[in-house]
């Protein structure tokens, strides 16, 4: 399970922009308590779907 700034250094993109993606349910997460975690696979597909 990634974090944001995780997922923003590996997409070479601001933390601001994940967060976009997050808002517009195009990157599925999972909400602990106050943490949002992305899990790989769910980030592998929404990468590979953006490549289209």
């Amino acid at each position: 399970m990634l974090t944001v700034a995780q997922v923003a250094g590996h997409c070479q993109v601001a933390v601001r922009t994940v967060r976009r993606w997050i808002a517009a349910d195009e990157l599925p997460v999972l909400q602990l308590g106050r943490a949002i975690r992305i899990v790989e696979s769910d980030l592998e597909h929404f990468l590979r779907k953006a490549q289209r």
